[in-house]
């Protein structure tokens, strides 16, 4: 069992009881227990003109009152616990997430405006947070058809080989095999090739054919997978090399995924904030699956 617990991050709103449905069955996949948390901002729980006795407790809170009742009557359940927390809601998240195993919240949140497709909390703790965060969004998102796949459990997780994400590689393994779910690769490739010469300010077409990009980046894919293969045998792995914009690929493979896993921008000397980059906020806004964005592993020495 672990020892760090799933915490569940709940408003009130239908999109995070959505949420809590996932990080409940989680939960019991790892053996963990669930902590399901609501934070109050600034002591929105008291009117304007009433002057708080004291913090909230889980007891006195509504919000908490009400994932009570919905999960009454599971017979199967992990370990849960109950906490309610006064502060900004993308601060405390953050803090928690030190503590986690994983954070999931919804897309949307309470208060959200309507064609806001993620929340400005579920937005930072994807960039911020320490540990993985798992966007969960409401069902029924439309994306159009990909690649063709066999039904049954499925995890996906994007490769790019020319910066590999071996924490989100090594994420996607080890959740795939919780699962006993097959294991999507997609590693895109920028095609057609444009280069830009200053000499004749035109764009020139490149040496290399599609077929020697193709081939050159399955090989690096594979060898990247390798050692991953190797740790994860039970694993099934497939792996799908596609000429294109990576985002687009992966939001169309998530169609019926369990699960999709991106990674997330190292921090730069000359970029020292925390950045997803543009294909990880591609996703999140627009896949129909569960979303895990992967913090980078700490550096080494």
């Amino acid at each position: 069992m672990s020892t760090l617990p799933v915490i569940a991050a709940v408003d009130g709103s239908d999109d995070s009881l959505v949420a809590l449905d996932w990080a409940f069955d989680t939960a019991l996949v790892r053996k963990a227990p669930l902590r399901v948390v609501h934070v109050q901002q600034y002591a929105s729980w008291a009117g304007p003109e009433v002057l708080p006795a004291g913090r909230p407790t889980p007891d006195d809170d509504p919000v908490l009152d009400r994932v009570r009742r919905y999960l009454e009557g599971r017979t199967e359940r992990p370990v849960l616990e109950y906490v309610a927390l006064e502060g900004t809601p993308g601060a405390v998240l953050f803090e928690l997430s030190s503590i986690a195993e994983l954070l999931v919240l919804g897309s949307r949140g309470r208060g959200g405006f309507t064609g806001l497709l993620l929340g400005s909390n579920g937005m930072a703790a994807a960039r911020d947070a320490e540990c993985p965060v798992v966007v969960v969004p409401k069902p029924g998102r439309p994306v159009h058809d990909g690649m063709p796949v066999e039904p049954g459990p499925r995890v996906v997780v994007g490769l790019q080989v020319d910066s590999p994400d071996e924490a989100a590689l090594s994420f996607a393994f080890a959740e795939a095999a919780l699962r006993g779910a097959r294991l999507q690769v997609v590693a895109a490739y920028p095609w057609p090739l444009h280069l830009w010469t200053a000499v004749t300010a035109q764009v020139m077409q490149p040496s290399e054919d599609q077929d020697a990009v193709e081939a050159a980046t399955r090989t690096l894919t594979e060898g990247f997978l390798a050692p991953h293969r190797q740790r994860h045998p039970e694993v099934h792995t497939e792996s799908y090399v596609v000429p294109g914009d990576a985002a687009g690929h992966l939001v169309a493979a998530s169609k019926d995924a369990d699960l999709v896993v991106v990674g997330r921008h190292r921090r730069r000397l000359l970029a020292p904030a925390r950045m997803m980059g543009s294909v990880t906020h591609a996703v999140l806004l627009h896949a129909a699956s569960p979303i895990a964005v992967v913090p980078p592993a700490p550096p080494q020495g």
